[in-house]
């Protein structure tokens, strides 16, 4: 029997479950770090070797003195094999872990492309990949001629948030000048990008030694975007097997990896298709499993559990075994999520037999629908928005909703 390798998970939010549990029967050992606000949350504990908690008054936010330091008194006795952020917030600490203490994996350089939005994108109009107009708020002269040359609107972006949180869009030189200046001394973690309108879709994959072994198009009906700003509902399904969008998309999301030195993790990379000239931009990608329970509905489509086949993958790689991808459904799916007036939501009035997963959260209605053709899944998730938004759907912070 293979040598049992030590996992150490670093996790800031309730998420990558199945990842966990994976990793447990493969035989490895599991340790997390996670925070300490999230210590009470029903973790999976039977298949936890330990459980370390940071301390974090503000969200995701912890000492990294701290981290190293306790990291390094662990280790004393207990050897780590390899260091894995489960969340978008986490990529930078664990990259910080494996440079300090000489881990195998993606280093700091690296991990800029997959968490800073302005890294990201010198780096993908350095190797080609299309991007829409942008600059960084470093140089006002830069700025200026930006506004000058490139025609609004256009969208200031935090370069190390996840999903759409903290965008403002502005429509005008005076108006972004107002919201660069009022961001004092943080506006060099900022960046300008102009506002291209146009469908987004996300590409969901596994990628094994610097190749996609599994990717899954999927297009949002309601961009993150105008979740986040306007409080809509959130949907989003996967586009039509063979279509030009999936064959397009299937290489746009290889050159992106490659590009970006990619070689093994799962990614979440999102596109936008632009109304005024048809051709898809990249938007951005990160090395984690996508959020909003994007993975359900990929499951649910392809049979394939990202958190699970991430971590068989990992365990592999690090065993220097050959990674075999488990057979690949084909059908179509959908999910719907939204905001709920409710704390306890009363769903049944949703029965198709289409439906394979109900969310489980307070203050929150979510559906997924599975079948073979895609047009029975948009019209269910019509359906399911209108239904939702009359007797459900609530106002307020979507953060989590649409990542």
């Amino acid at each position: 029997m293979a040598k049992p390798l030590t996992f150490l998970c670093i996790n800031g939010e309730f998420k990558g479950l199945d990842f966990l549990r994976e990793c447990k029967q493969a035989g490895n050992k599991v340790y997390l770090v996670t925070s300490k606000s999230l210590e009470h949350k029903p973790w999976p504990r039977e298949y936890l070797d330990d459980i370390f908690f940071m301390e974090d008054k503000v969200k995701q936010v912890w000492n990294m003195d701290d981290l190293v330091k306790g990291l390094a008194y662990f280790m004393r006795e207990n050897p780590i094999d390899i260091i894995v952020a489960l969340d978008d917030f986490d990529v930078e600490k664990a990259a910080h872990l494996r440079e300090h203490f000489r881990i195998p994996g993606m280093g700091e350089t690296t991990c800029r492309y997959f968490r800073d939005k302005l890294a990201m994108r010198i780096k993908a109009q350095r190797e080609g990949v299309k991007v829409p107009a942008f600059t960084s708020l470093f140089y006002n002269d830069k700025i200026n001629e930006f506004a000058q040359t490139v025609s609004p609107p256009w969208v200031v972006k935090p370069r190390g948030e996840a999903s759409a949180a903290g965008i403002k869009k502005v429509h005008s030189a005076e108006e972004l000048w107002n919201v660069i200046n009022s961001l004092g001394e943080e506006r060099h973690n900022f960046l300008v990008e102009q506002f291209k309108p146009g469908d987004v879709y996300h590409v969901d994959s596994l990628t094994v030694d610097g190749k996609v072994v599994f990717s899954q198009v999927a297009k949002y009906l309601s961009t993150p975007l105008e979740v986040a700003s306007g409080g809509g509902i959130f949907r989003s399904h996967t586009v039509e097997y063979g279509s030009s969008d999936d064959k397009e998309l299937q290489k746009f999301n290889k050159e992106v990896m490659k590009a970006f030195g990619m070689q093994f993790s799962a990614s979440h990379t999102e596109f936008i298709k632009c109304h005024d000239d048809g051709k898809f931009y990249f938007l951005e990608t990160a090395s984690r499993v996508g959020g909003a329970h994007l993975s359900e509905m990929v499951e649910a489509a392809s049979g394939i559990s990202l958190w699970a086949e991430w971590a068989r993958m990992e365990t592999a790689v690090i065993r220097g075994e050959k990674y075999k991808l488990p057979k690949v459904q084909k059908n179509h799916a959908g999910i719907v999520v939204s905001l709920a007036r409710f704390q306890h939501i009363d769903d049944s009035a949703f029965n198709d037999k289409e439906i394979v997963w109900r969310l489980k959260k307070d203050y929150h209605i979510g559906l997924i629908v599975k079948d073979k053709k895609r047009e029975r899944i948009l019209e269910l998730l019509d359906d399911y928005a209108e239904k939702v938004g009359k007797d459900f759907h609530a106002v307020g912070e979507t953060k989590d909703t649409a990542h």
